[in-house]
């Protein structure tokens, strides 16, 4: 583990006690504070001026109860979370994740990431993360909804178009943010539609949103490869998940001409070396709401499932990781380094452990780090808030574009910030570095606050 500058080290030494048990939080933490020693020496005035302790320390952290009555008319309860991490660049913009597994250390760490996400994004908003320990998974539609409201009836105090918006995230997707919406319209009585991203194209959504963060990560894969010489079209990628981000950067890597030969959920993965047909993942996914291994029973052609296992051990030029936070682990590395991948690009947030990370660096393989990987989402989550703000709607073509250009310019960003601090090609360090200095110096303008 890399040692960190001493200034550095009493800021985490703190984090950590203060925030005892939160060890995803800690590993976020560290991974950026990692970065930040050059900046401590070149700019002696973000230390004088606490800002790394301060960045550290959520602006606001909201816990709440939500009871809800599922349909046999017991009462259930479960518990909220908003965590309203830095607003130095504008309203709090961060995701709702509905899941067993959320507890406040999983929000910390997420709205911890997303301040620098949002930074690199290049739009002006904060970061903030919000969710429950609730599971959608085997609900009806009606249980879905009543917990939605009960949630939002809570929420509803702490959010605004000026102030925080939440968007989907795992657990939370168009029906729920329907739901969602709802509420918090029938409270108000505002038709706020900025409150909210990823909404319906009916009421106030953005085109490009449902495929933004699959899409903005194949074209900072493409970016990467192009800086080696290397081109996307004719290369093997596999994709980790098969959920909204899996689908649509599996998507885009057949746009971009190159093939995906393995897909996973969380019951094993498949294998299809003629391509995996996307169409049909998407019936089985996002119609049906089924499993994987529904694949091959439909495919045929020699398609396979492995039941449990890892995705990672099948040979590819192209690794996107887009599943969840700490999925990928130094011995899938070992295996992907073993077949030669080229890249291994982040599609959710954190899901190479450090060790992991480590292993990729060492061994030459160009890694993209989630808080740049991953920021099409959030930008283009920006964009519906422009479209809300100016009451107009954007076609799919011109949306697309803007994405596309952002994505590059994130991946230009961290590039040149790289190089200029003395790390070429480390696009964790100039993910860090370039996402901290841009809040950084707006907390300087403002002051102790």
């Amino acid at each position: 583990m890399p040692t960190l500058h001493p200034r550095l080290a009493s800021v985490f030494d703190e984090l950590v006690r203060r925030n005892p048990g939160e060890v995803e939080f800690h590993q976020a933490a560290r991974e950026v504070l990692e970065s930040l020693g050059p900046v401590v020496v070149t700019h002696p005035q973000y230390a004088e001026a606490e800002i790394i302790r301060r960045i550290c320390e959520p602006e606001r952290q909201i816990i709440f109860r939500v009871p809800w009555v599922d349909d046999s008319g017991q009462v259930q309860l479960n518990r909220g979370f908003r965590v309203e991490f830095n607003s130095a660049l504008g309203p709090y913009k961060g995701g709702l994740r509905f899941h067993p597994s959320v507890y406040l250390g999983t929000i910390k760490f997420l709205g911890f990431e997303q301040i620098f996400k949002n930074s690199l994004s290049g739009m002006p908003i904060g970061g903030g993360k919000g969710g429950a320990d609730f599971d959608p998974k085997g609900r009806s539609d009606a249980e879905v909804m009543r917990f939605c409201q009960s949630f939002m009836t809570e929420l509803y105090r702490h959010i605004g178009e000026y102030t925080d918006v939440p968007a989907g995230d795992i657990g939370v997707g168009g029906r729920e943010l329907g739901y969602l919406f709802g509420q918090y319209k029938r409270i108000t009585n505002r038709y706020e539609s900025g409150v909210l991203t990823g909404k319906g194209l009916t009421w106030g959504g953005s085109q490009v949103r449902t495929e933004a963060t699959g899409y903005g990560t194949v074209y900072f894969a493409q970016e990467m490869l192009k800086a080696r010489d290397r081109a996307l079209e004719g290369s093997t990628a596999v994709i980790s998940g098969s959920g909204n981000v899996a689908i649509y950067a599996a998507e885009k890597v057949y746009d971009l001409g190159g093939t995906v030969v393995a897909m996973s959920d969380s019951s094993g993965y498949i294998v299809d070396p003629t391509g995996v047909d996307i169409h049909l993942v998407k019936e089985i996914k996002e119609r049906r709401r089924g499993r994987i291994s529904e694949y091959t029973d439909e495919r045929g052609s020699g398609a396979r499932f492995i039941r449990g296992g890892s995705v990672w051990d099948v040979p590819c030029d192209l690794a996107l990781p887009c599943a969840t936070q700490n999925e990928l682990s130094a011995k899938a590395a070992a295996s992907l380094i073993g077949n030669g991948v080229l890249a291994v690009v982040e599609g959710a947030n954190m899901p190479c452990t450090p060790d992991a990370v480590r292993a990729f660096q060492e061994a030459g393989v160009a890694f993209g780090p989630g808080k740049a990987a991953n920021a099409g989402g959030v930008a283009t989550s920006a964009l519906e808030m422009q479209q809300n703000a100016s009451r107009d709607s954007w076609n799919f073509a011109y949306t697309e574009e803007r994405l596309h250009v952002i994505m590059r310019d994130i991946h230009e960003r961290c590039a040149t910030t790289a190089e200029e601090y003395g790390a070429p090609g480390n696009y964790v360090v100039g993910a860090n570095i370039s996402g901290f200095t841009k809040v950084a110096d707006a907390m300087l303008a403002f002051g102790v606050i």
